[in-house]
């Protein structure tokens, strides 16, 4: 069942006025008593199990082994006669440059060791998260893909499918837990993504056809 596009609209504008929102609210509230429950909620339990576990989910993010992924992935889809998606997969790489520009107008600082256990310590600056706006866009639109190219096997589909799945969904409470983010930082990584995954998917589908000839 298609979505109309007047419906995908509403949505993508729904999604940009909760960003811009939570943007100006955390521009003049870097530090709310809301994300520091969370983190001590979600850093209750501790062990030393847990903590590799949530590094290695944070592992897809870290540079420089966020653009080798993409850049991989890319090429295996070229490899296999996939050129057009190859190429849409390619172009989320400038998805760090959103983050950046983005980072540096907010200007959050990391959470401290006064708030927080850290695990991770990061250089950059908190809001939004890296980590979760590149696995959204990356991993939900690998998701989109294994359900569109029919092509490929269906038990690769699957496996791609459910490993991108769960790094979504684990991707934020990890950066939590290791104390790299606050919970609105990864609430508006998570809005981003989808934000940016809206004109990517919408350029992919444009020409009305999945096709992987047309390079």
């Amino acid at each position: 069942m298609q979505i109309k596009r007047s419906t995908l609209s509403i949505i993508l504008t729904l999604l940009i006025l909760a960003f811009t929102l939570l943007s100006i609210f955390i521009a003049h509230n870097p530090i709310i008593p809301l994300d520091i429950k969370i983190s001590l909620l979600i850093q209750k339990y501790q062990a030393s199990w847990l903590d590799k576990t949530m590094l290695a989910i944070s592992f897809f993010g870290e540079l420089p082994y966020s653009l080798l992924s993409v850049l991989i992935v890319a090429a295996i889809f070229y490899w296999k006669k996939f050129k057009r998606e190859a190429l849409f997969i390619s172009t989320i790489l400038f998805s760090g440059l959103i983050i950046l520009g983005i980072k540096n107008v907010i200007n959050r600082p990391r959470p401290t060791t006064f708030y927080v256990r850290l695990v991770e310590v990061n250089r950059f600056q908190s809001y939004p998260s890296g980590h979760v706006l590149s696995y959204v866009l990356f991993f939900g639109f690998l998701i989109i893909l294994m359900n569109k190219l029919k092509d490929i096997p269906k038990t690769t589909r699957n496996i791609v499918t459910y490993i991108s799945a769960f790094l979504m969904i684990f991707i934020a409470p990890s950066r939590i837990y290791l104390g790299a983010h606050w919970f609105t930082d990864t609430l508006c990584g998570f809005l981003l993504g989808l934000i940016c995954l809206f004109p990517l998917c919408y350029f992919y589908f444009k020409k009305g056809t999945l096709k992987t000839d047309q390079l």
